[in-house]
């Protein structure tokens, strides 16, 4: 125990002292929360309640918006055979078909599902429960080396890595900081989910939410492991412990829901028409170009994104994947909703339905599962990294970070491979 923990220990024992001489304590009937919490808390019901919480969040929106991405769809793919066949020039024709409707709605299809996981979170936060969820982990995140006060952050992580990581600003302890700060891009944001949601539907109908649910536990999982890992190599010591006050629970109201809801969804729309916009648009240039009249524009093979694509694919073909994985890949680094937008391009296709056919040639249900995996592991998106450059102040431990994640997602990705390709 370090000086800062031993000072507040002693300090809560004084006050426990105190209160022993000067409070008197009686009885009180058991409260609505107290008798739920005998549940929800309970060592052994607590963890599995939480897990089987969130499957529900990620299988309810998943199953709920599906018609929401249908009218998206439609109204994209018909704004791009629209404007193919009333815009005469080619390259104004491909760039506004396939760049702006084809790229961009591949990933707006994508908006209901996030939209409804939002509104999911937001109804466990307003009843209270999501406090809870910091207590019920903290046992097992400090067994890991993790701070209980870890789990906050972590939970912001599965919005956005950014302010998640900010967020680790609350933790006292430098070393539970950086640790917190190191493992947090490994919590599935919803950058992520397009991903997620374009691969499991495509090769896990029915079980989608299986799917979905254990790219979130793979993270939480790989979080605790690598937690462990660099506390023992870098910082030594134990996770200081955790004190937080935990409200009653409370009926959620509609307008705390839609509120809480939009103000995460606006973030989305806001990053859709400006970083995301700008990528389809790069994205599109680097698939049609260098331009070739005589074909339409349309020699993918000797396009620079192929280029890009073939210098890459020798590192991940051992793992069952072609150069327009690899170009994905390569785009995500950006913004993990361009891995989407850039299938979507390269495969040339403009419905949600014609590109889960598309990747059903190139990819199998142990590839598509290796792929989310990378996609939830390999680097943080350009955004979360400039973060972690301010908030780590060194660049070793950036350094840490990037290496670790790549190396851990070709590991993991192989391991899927290997025994998916027997298993599914």
């Amino acid at each position: 125990m370090d000086f800062v923990d031993a000072i507040a220990s002693a300090r809560y024992e004084l006050i426990g002292r105190i209160l022993g001489k000067s409070v008197e304590r009686t009885s009180r009937p058991k409260s609505f929360s107290d008798i739920v919490d005998i549940v929800l808390l309970d060592k052994y019901l607590g963890i599995p309640i939480f897990l089987t919480l969130m499957w529900t969040v990620f299988q309810f929106a998943f199953s709920i918006s599906a018609p929401f991405s249908t009218a998206i769809d439609i109204l994209f793919s018909s704004g791009s055979e629209w404007s193919k066949t009333i815009i005469q020039n080619e390259v104004l024709a491909s760039l506004i078909g396939d760049g702006i409707f084809g790229g961009l709605g591949f990933i707006l299809v994508f908006l209901p599902p996030i939209a409804f996981v939002f509104i999911a979170l937001a109804i466990l936060e307003d009843t209270g429960y999501l406090p809870r969820a910091a207590f019920v982990m903290d046992r097992a995140m400090t067994k890991v080396g993790l701070h209980g006060k870890s789990f906050i952050p972590m939970l912001l992580g599965f919005g956005c890595n950014v302010p998640a990581i900010m967020g680790c600003r609350t933790i006292e302890n430098e070393a539970d900081r950086k640790i917190t700060i190191m493992v947090n891009p490994l919590m599935s944001c919803s950058a992520r989910l397009p991903v997620y949601v374009l691969f499991a539907g495509a090769f896990f109908a029915g079980y989608e939410g299986f799917a979905i649910t254990s790219m979130y536990l793979l993270g939480i999982v790989l979080a605790a492991i690598m937690a462990t890992v660099i506390r023992k190599l870098f910082f030594g010591g134990e996770p200081s412990p955790l004190l937080m006050e935990i409200p009653d629970y409370s009926m959620p109201t509609l307008k705390n829901i839609l509120t809480s809801a939009w103000i995460r969804v606006k973030i989305f729309l806001k990053k859709a028409a400006t970083i995301l916009f700008a990528g389809a648009i790069i994205i599109w240039f680097l698939s049609v170009f260098p331009w070739d009249a005589t074909n339409g524009g349309e020699i993918l093979e000797n396009s620079y994104a192929a280029s890009i694509g073939h210098a890459i694919e020798p590192v991940i073909a051992p793992l069952g994947f072609d150069w327009k994985a690899g170009v994905a890949l390569f785009t995500g680094f950006v913004a993990k909703e361009l891995v989407v937008g850039t299938l979507g391009i390269l495969y040339g296709v403009e419905s949600e339905e014609a590109i889960a056919e598309a990747i059903a040639v190139d990819f199998n249900p142990a590839t598509a599962l290796a792929l989310m995996a990378i996609t939830l592991i390999y680097l943080p998106c350009l955004a979360a990294l400039g973060v972690l450059v301010r908030e780590l102040g060194e660049l070793k431990w950036v350094g840490l970070v990037i290496a670790y994640e790549l190396l851990l997602a070709y590991i993991v990705a192989a391991i899927i491979v290997a025994i998916g390709g027997v298993i599914l």
